[in-house]
C-alpha cells in the first residue's frame, strides 16, 4: 500500500470514529432527553387533567368529564386513559394504536423507548372520586429522535466529505515530493537521469529531495565520464587527428567484420601525391588544412551515394571500404571521388587528373582481408605504373541469378517458409550454462540449401528484410522451437524491418498472441540503434510489454557516443568481433574495458563473441562479463 493511502486510511478511520462517537452521543443524549420530557409532559397532563375532573365527578356530570378527557386525549400523544369512577366501578377506556408518520417502521421496531404509565386518585376531600391512569405515546419521542439524528447524520456526512476532499487535496500536495523522489529513485535504480526535482516548502522533505538530486547528478557525471572515456579512446586510437577520419586500424577491423559476414561491394586505395606538392609549397599546415577540407567533402558527399567506410591510412593515402555496393554502384561512387579530388587540386592551384591514383577490387565469395588489400593495392600499384587515375582488376565471379532472378526465387521461398534454421549456444562464464540460443536461417531454393551469405546481401539490396522477418518468425513458431527452446532464443533483425511500421505492429501482434514471447531476445545491430534510434526505441517498447527482450549486436564497432546505451537500456550487448583478439593490441584492451565498464554501470549484460578456443576465453576473465560465443560452441542444426 502506498504512503498516501496508509496515510488517508488512517485519517479516515479517525474520522469514522470521530463521527460514530458524535452520533452515538448525540442519540443517547437525544434519547434520554426525550423519555425525561414525555415523562414530565405525562405528569403535567395526569395533574392538570385530575384537577379538572375533579368538580364535576363530585356533581356526576359525567358528559362533561368524558368530554374534559377526550380533548386530553385527542390533542396529546398517549396510547390510553383509564377512567375508573369508585362510585359505582364504572370504568372508561380511551385507546390509541401506535401509529407514527415520517418514521421507519424498522427505527420504531429498536424499542427506543420504554412504556410511560402515570395513575392518579381523583378525591374530594377524604372522599375517592375516581383513579386516572394516563399511558404515553411514544410518537414523539421516535419523531423528534428521528429528525434529530437524520439531520446530525447528514450535517456530519457532509463535512466528512468535504474534509476527505480536502484532506485528499493536500495530502497529495505534501506527499507530492516524496512520489516525486520515488519516481526519481525508480529511474536512478534503471540508469534514467531526468532533470532534478523541485525543492518542497517542507523542511523535512528538502534536504531528502536535495540528496536524490545530488545523487543523481553525481551518477549523472559518472556515467558521462564513462562515455566520455570511451569516446576519447576511440578518437585516441582509431581516428586520425589531422583528417578526422578512421585510421588504419579501425578500417581493418572494419574488413575483417564486413568480410565474415554476408555482404558484397568493394575497396578503393587511393593516392594522393599532389598533396606531397602542397606540403613543398605551403608546409605542413597548408597541407594539413586542405586534408581536412577534402575529407569532409568525402565524408558529406560519398556515404550518400553508398554505405561505406572512409578512412586515412598514411600521409597520402586513403581507403574506401564500400560495404553495400554493387558495381555499377561502386563506378557510380568512383567517378563522384574523382570529381571531388579534381575539384580540390583545382583550387589549390595544381593540375586536374593528375598526381593520383585509385586501385578498385570487389569482394568475392570466400574472400578474406588480405586477398581484399592486395587486389586494391595491385590495382594501386598498376594505376601508377601506367600513369592511369584509377585500375579496377575485375575479379567478379559469375553470379547464379540475374537480379530479378533472385527476387523471384526469394520471394517465393520466404513465402512458402523454405527455411532451414540452426542456433548456436551463448554460454555463461561463469557457469558454463547455457544463457540463450542465436538462431541462424538458410533457404532453400532450386531444392537447394542457400546460406545467409549469399542471400542476404540481395535481401538487403531489394528492401525484403521486413518480408523474411515476418516469414521467419511464422516459421519457428510453426517448427514449435520456441517451444523447444528452454533458455530462449535471439533473432537478429533487419534495417528494413526496423524501418517498416507495417512490420511493427505486425510484431506487436506475434507477441501478443504467442505463449512463449519471453522466450525471445529480439538483436539489432549497433549501427541501427545509432542511425535508426526512434525505431529503435519503439520496437524496445513492444518488445518489453510483452515479455521479450532486446539485446544490441556489434556494440563498440561504430565511432561515436554510446549515449544510446543509456536511452535504449537493451537487457545485452553483443561485443563487436574486433574485440575478441584485444590481449594482442593493448588499444583493444583499453577501449574493449571502457566499454564493458559503461555497459556494466547501466547493468547491461555483456557477451563477447569471435571466441575460438579456451585460452582466447581466459583473456576475458578479468573483464567478468557475462557470457561468450563463438566457433567454441559449433552451430548446430534445430
Amino acid at each position: 500500500m502506498t504512503l498516501f493511502r496508509e496515510i488517508n486510511s488512517l485519517l479516515f478511520g479517525l474520522f469514522l470514529l470521530v463521527m460514530t462517537s458524535l452520533v452515538y452521543f448525540q442519540f443517547t443524549q437525544t434519547r434520554d432527553f426525550m423519555s425525561q420530557q414525555m415523562e414530565s409532559d405525562l405528569n403535567n397532563t395526569i395533574t392538570s387533567l385530575g384537577l379538572m375532573l375533579k368538580p364535576h365527578l363530585e356533581t356526576g356530570d359525567v358528559v362533561t368529564a368524558e368530554t374534559l378527557v377526550n380533548v386530553i386525549f385527542e390533542g396529546g400523544f398517549y396510547r390510553k386513559v383509564t377512567l375508573k369512577w369508585l362510585a359505582n366501578d364504572k370504568v372508561q377506556v380511551w385507546e390509541n394504536p401506535i401509529l407514527i408518520e415520517g418514521v421507519p417502521q424498522w427505527f420504531i421496531n429498536l424499542d427506543l423507548f420504554k412504556s410511560q404509565k402515570k395513575e392518579t386518585l381523583i378525591t374530594s376531600g377524604w372522599m375517592q372520586l375516581a383513579t386516572l391512569e394516563i399511558e404515553g405515546h411514544p410518537a414523539f419521542g421516535y419523531k423528534e429522535l428521528w429528525r434529530v439524528m437524520n439531520d446530525t447524520v447528514m450535517v456530519l456526512s457532509l463535512l466528512f466529505i468535504l474534509s476527505i476532499i480536502v484532506l485528499w487535496f493536500k495530502l497529495n500536495r505534501i506527499l507530492k515530493p516524496l512520489n516525486n523522489i520515488a519516481i526519481q529513485a525508480k529511474q536512478i535504480s534503471e540508469r534514467k537521469f531526468s532533470h532534478d526535482i523541485e525543492l518542497p516548502k517542507t523542511t523535512e522533505l528538502k534536504d531528502v529531495v536535495g540528496a536524490i538530486n545530488s545523487m543523481s547528478g553525481q551518477l549523472k557525471q559518472i556515467f558521462s565520464t564513462l562515455d566520455k572515456e570511451v569516446n576519447e579512446l576511440k578518437e585516441d586510437k582509431l581516428i586520425d587527428h589531422v583528417s578526422q577520419l578512421p585510421n588504419r586500424q579501425y578500417l581493418s577491423a572494419q574488413i575483417n567484420n564486413w568480410l565474415n559476414e554476408p555482404g558484397f561491394g568493394g575497396l578503393i586505395l587511393a593516392k594522393f601525391d599532389w598533396l606531397e606538392d602542397i606540403y613543398t609549397k605551403y608546409g605542413f599546415q597548408g597541407r594539413d588544412e586542405i586534408i581536412k577540407v577534402v575529407s569532409q567533402r568525402m565524408q558529406t558527399e560519398l556515404p550518400e551515394i553508398a554505405d561505406s567506410v572512409i578512412a586515412r591510412i598514411a600521409n597520402t593515402e586513403f581507403a574506401f571500404l564500400i560495404t553495400k555496393a554493387e558495381k555499377s554502384t561502386i563506378e557510380l561512387y568512383l567517378q563522384s571521388l574523382i570529381r571531388i579530388i579534381n575539384q580540390e587540386i583545382t583550387k589549390a592551384g595544381c593540375t586536374s587528373n593528375t598526381r593520383f591514383s585509385l586501385g578498385i577490387s570487389q569482394r568475392i565469395e570466400n574472400m578474406n582481408a588480405s586477398d581484399l588489400l592486395a587486389q586494391s593495392d595491385n590495382a594501386l600499384q598498376q594505376a601508377q605504373q601506367t600513369n592511369k587515375i584509377s585500375c579496377w582488376i575485375d575479379s567478379e565471379q559469375p553470379q547464379k541469378y540475374s537480379r530479378e532472378q533472385w527476387r523471384s526465387k526469394l520471394v517465393d521461398s520466404i513465402n512458402n517458409n523454405f527455411f532451414i534454421f540452426q542456433w548456436q549456444a551463448i554460454v555463461s562464464i561463469s557457469t558454463q550454462e547455457i544463457i540463450h540460443r542465436e538462431i541462424y536461417c538458410r533457404l532453400t531454393i532450386d531444392e537447394k540449401i542457400v546460406t545467409a551469405s549469399e542471400f542476404m546481401p540481395f535481401i538487403e539490396l531489394m528492401s525484403l528484410g521486413a518480408q523474411l522477418d515476418q516469414c521467419l518468425l511464422e516459421s519457428i513458431e510453426q517448427q514449435n522451437i520456441l517451444a523447444k527452446a528452454e533458455k530462449g532464443i535471439a533473432i537478429n533483425l533487419t534495417h528494413d524491418s526496423l524501418q517498416n511500421a507495417e512490420f511493427i505492429q505486425w510484431l506487436s501482434a506475434f507477441l501478443t498472441r504467442t505463449m512463449y514471447a519471453e522466450r525471445i531476445s529480439f538483436e539489432i545491430p549497433e549501427s541501427a540503434a545509432i542511425n535508426l534510434f526512434e525505431q529503435c526505441v519503439h520496437l524496445a517498447e513492444i518488445t518489453r510489454a510483452a515479455g521479450a527482450k532486446i539485446g544490441i549486436d556489434q556494440c563498440g564497432r561504430q565511432i561515436g557516443s554510446l549515449d544510446y546505451l543509456h536511452k535504449l537500456q537493451p537487457d545485452y550487448i553483443k561485443l563487436d568481433l574486433s574485440f575478441a583478439y584485444y590481449d594482442k593490441l593493448n588499444q583493444n584492451k583499453e577501449l574493449c574495458r571502457a566499454l564493458v565498464n559503461v555497459a556494466k554501470g547501466l547493468q547491461i549484460d555483456v557477451i563477447i563473441t569471435g571466441i575460438e578456443d579456451k585460452e582466447q576465453l581466459t583473456h576475458f576473465d578479468a573483464l567478468k562479463v557475462q557470457g561468450y560465443q563463438g566457433y567454441i560452441s559449433p552451430v548446430e542444426d534445430i
